[in-house]
């Protein structure tokens, strides 16, 4: 049997599912990326097509505050990167409406600490792909869900702030208007571990169970769970609490945690859930992104869930389908606040335009001249050709394929037309990393790129694409392990230009997987 897990591979931290008639749907959070909080449909949570996503217009909100802080991590001897931007949200559904309720974190060079925009987005069409402006309301902290009462009545929960003993708090809210309807109350504090964050409500057999995650959002990260009579409490904790972890095994999936449960139309009780696929190494290239387990949740007793492995129980992926698909362009991503028309698409976007910007990747808050895609596979290749513009190579002017997770660290492989060069870069300034090498070449009116990828490493290649005979010249192999980090992201592959000048670059037949 093939393995099925993660159900959506590669950057996919934070999920949450909704069964609305015959179809889940599932968001994930994007932090520094627009359009931001994807949406993922399936009938069978096997195979998944990225519908469209919740934050789709630039006037919706601005990433430009969402900076990446280095932070010590002393007793591990690592750096975590803490990105800014949009973190977990919760999809329900509720009166032909669909929500998407979800946090803004503003993260800036000066801050002294994070500020949180908590605001929902809603839409009566969720295949249109039209979502409201966001809608804010009053909540200090984070991962807001929403859970609506039989009686009507409407409920946040969120984990309030200060971190790292967060306390998961609750309030009543106005839909219409994002009003508070009554006092915001302390409901749980969790079993003890840092961090009780992601939390989810729900409502079975006259009791409201509260799920969260506890332990921060590594290796010590684990899924708990509370119950109540009354919604405001007082909330008993499970006497056997984790209901899952992979904390202290040798599991390949590991980190699991910020789960939410969901049963499909046969009534069988599921878990997604964020975890990464990490070797032996410390290695997980990918980042955290969603897998699926099943559950089981007895009447009156308490929810539980299975180890999340490879294969889970229960599903099984038939024909000849592929897992994962897109509808056309919206699975392309941009950083940040993005100058869209500076991309002109072309040939169903195997052709994309790019007008260079004085911007490089490495800006902390501004947008380059970038677009890209998840990198999807483990295991693959994306590819492009690469041409000048009409003004043809401006002196300067530097573009090329590149492997990207925030500005403190990607891998790439460019032509720089003031060194008349092909360039290697890889940068990871949590690891103090900073390597490049470079390869004079003559000037040619195509060159092909290509980033190979394994579990293992990064391999980039480059060759004259007017020279059918020609064959990859390779320029530099990458550990993987020197862009692994504790960190909210994960891998997106794009294209990118940059010069002072005004230039642009002609990608080609571009192929990310």
């Amino acid at each position: 049997m093939a393995s099925l897990n993660p159900i959506i591979p590669g950057f996919a931290p934070d999920p949450s599912v909704v069964l609305i008639n015959d179809t889940f749907y599932l968001v994930n959070s994007t932090f520094h990326l627009f359009p931001g909080l994807p949406v993922y449909a399936s009938k069978d949570l096997v195979t998944w097509r990225h519908i469209g996503n919740a934050i789709n217009r630039l006037s919706q909100m601005s990433f430009s505050k969402s900076i990446t802080g280095l932070v010590p991590l002393e007793d591990l001897g690592e750096v975590m990167l803490t990105t800014g931007g949009l973190y977990a949200p919760t999809i329900r559904h509720s009166n032909g409406t669909v929500y998407v309720v979800c946090t803004n974190v503003i993260h800036t060079e000066d801050s002294v600490g994070d500020r949180t925009e908590n605001f929902f987005v809603s839409t009566k069409d969720i295949l249109s792909d039209e979502w409201s402006d966001p809608v804010y309301f009053d909540f200090d902290g984070i991962d807001p869900s929403l859970f609506f009462d039989d009686d009507g009545r409407v409920y946040m929960q969120g984990s309030a702030a200060p971190g790292p003993m967060t306390k998961i708090n609750q309030f009543e809210i106005d839909l219409a208007t994002g009003r508070k309807l009554s006092e915001e109350k302390t409901i749980w504090g969790g079993t003890g571990g840092i961090y009780p964050e992601g939390p989810h409500m729900y409502k079975k057999d006259g009791w409201y169970y509260l799920l969260i995650s506890e332990g921060g959002t590594h290796e010590g990260h684990m899924i708990t769970t509370a119950r109540s009579k009354e919604i405001w409490g007082p909330y008993e904790a499970y006497e056997n609490n984790p209901v899952m972890t992979a904390r202290g095994t040798g599991e390949y999936i590991r980190y699991t945690g910020h789960c939410d449960m969901f049963q499909d139309r046969q009534g069988n009780w599921w878990g997604v859930c964020l975890g990464v696929r990490k070797d032996r190494k410390g290695r997980f290239i990918m980042g955290r992104e969603t897998f699926i387990t099943p559950g089981s949740w007895p009447e009156g007793e308490w929810p539980s869930l299975q180890l999340v492995k490879s294969s889970p129980q229960g599903l099984v992926h038939q024909g000849n389908s592929t897992p994962l698909t897109a509808k056309p362009m919206v699975d392309f991503v941009y950083i940040r606040d993005a100058k869209l028309d500076s991309y002109a698409f072309a040939s169903g976007a195997k052709d994309i335009t790019v007008k260079a910007s004085s911007v490089d990747l490495s800006h902390s808050s501004a947008s380059p001249s970038f677009v890209g895609k998840r990198q999807r596979l483990l295991q693959g290749a994306s590819s492009v050709t690469m041409s000048a513009g009409p003004q043809g190579w401006v002196n300067g002017i530097r573009g090329g394929l590149v492997v990207y997770k925030d500005e403190h660290r990607f891998v790439r492989i460019l032509y720089d037309s003031s060194q008349k060069a092909m360039v290697f870069e890889v940068l990871n300034n949590a690891k103090k990393i900073h390597r490049t090498e470079q390869q004079p070449i003559q000037i040619q009116d195509r060159i092909a790129l290509k980033i190979d990828y394994t579990e293992e490493e990064y391999r980039l290649t480059f060759k004259d694409a007017a020279d059918a005979s020609a064959g990859w010249n390779l320029l530099a192999v990458v550990d993987t392990l020197e862009l692994t980090d504790p960190d909210f992201v994960g891998p997106v592959v794009g294209v990118f230009a940059v010069s002072g000048d005004e230039a642009d670059i002609v990608f080609s037949d571009l192929e990310i997987a």
